[in-house]
């Protein structure tokens, strides 16, 4: 029941948030189109940024499932930007309404575990602390989150499918080659 009534929370921000800015949304708002009380929602989030950033975690934890090893890293990245478009009214009003420091963290999150997978694979059976794996995996999410907050701030119009060939392209190579330098280097 709990998934059930978040995801009710989910479906009634997303529909408001079509026809008025986020930040004009309150927590009345959502849980009289909902059919809740108050109560129940902030027994679920804290507040709306709260609700807008499960929600956002939930679409990109469903386009990344089984996507976290170097084969299919891609084909992971390429969903990501699927479910962003696939919510652009969302994630437009979203991003036009709160910091974007909130942007980065939400999106921080999503990719980190992306490259990580990769990151992980790639370094087993190499002497490679988890800190400078953690690096590597750092300085390739904010690549990619940089990236991706161009293209919401542009209004989505470039071919996400070539952004994200155009990453795979700079990253050929370079994530086994930074285990390398590193395991290297201690």
């Amino acid at each position: 029941m709990s998934n059930t009534t978040k995801q009710a929370l989910e479906a009634s921000l997303k529909r408001m948030m079509l026809k008025k800015p986020l930040d004009k949304i309150t927590i009345r708002d959502i849980t009289e189109d909902c059919g809740i009380s108050r109560m129940a929602f902030y027994y679920h989030f804290k507040d709306i940024y709260d609700l807008v950033e499960w929600a956002c975690m939930e679409d990109a934890s469903q386009a990344l499932q089984g996507k976290k090893t170097y084969d299919t890293w891609q084909e992971g990245l390429l969903q990501i930007f699927e479910a962003v478009l696939e919510n652009k009214p969302f994630i437009l009003n979203a991003y036009r309404c709160i910091s974007r420091d909130q942007m980065e963290s939400f999106l921080f999150k999503l990719t980190y575990g992306l490259i990580r997978g990769v990151v992980d694979e790639k370094s087993q059976g190499t002497a490679i602390s988890e800190a400078d794996k953690a690096f590597i995996a750092d300085f390739y999410k904010y690549s990619f989150v940089g990236i991706m907050l161009d293209w919401i701030k542009q209004g989505m119009h470039e071919d996400y499918q070539a952004i994200v060939q155009k990453i795979s392209t700079t990253m050929q190579g370079n994530v086994s080659h930074s285990i390398q330098n590193f395991a290297a280097a201690n």
